[in-house]
């Protein structure tokens, strides 16, 4: 499914969202996370050890509501795509630099200024990888 215009922007202005995948038991399990929309996908980021990495191995369904500070959302209902290995660094760089509006210079991380050479250790060395999701329905802002 493609985003409208709208939407994308509604996303680009607010990155601040909530995924929810599912338990082994059945229960949905919520975090809150940072999303971006990179080269036409709907991206956030996470690591190989996350409870919710396993999850979505077993289950790809994931609810993500994108919260807006006008008390506006939009809700997505995605299937959910593991992107790991050696491309993972430089997509987490990208997908910071779209969170962040920064297309050059340093990136924050945890509070920190790290040039880009620090944060691709970083991203390294906490075994980033990033969560693609492919939206099978859309409903919220227009």
């Amino acid at each position: 499914m493609t985003l409208t215009d709208s939407q994308l922007e509604f996303i680009d202005q607010n990155p601040g969202a909530a995924m929810i995948t599912i338990g082994a038991d059945g229960m949905p399990k919520a975090v809150r996370v940072g999303v971006a929309v990179v080269d036409g996908s709907l991206w956030s980021s996470g690591t190989e050890g996350r409870v919710r990495t396993k999850r979505l191995l077993e289950d790809p369904r994931c609810t993500v509501i994108v919260f807006g500070d006008d008390r506006r959302a939009l809700t997505l209902e995605t299937r959910v795509s593991i992107i790991d290995g050696p491309d993972s660094v430089e997509d987490s760089v990208r997908l910071f630099r779209t969170m962040q509006k920064r297309p050059e210079g340093e990136l924050l991380w945890y509070g920190d200024e790290l040039d880009e050479a620090a944060f691709r250790q970083r991203m390294l060395d906490e075994k980033r990888l990033i969560y693609e999701f492919e939206i099978e329905k859309a409903y919220g802002v227009e």
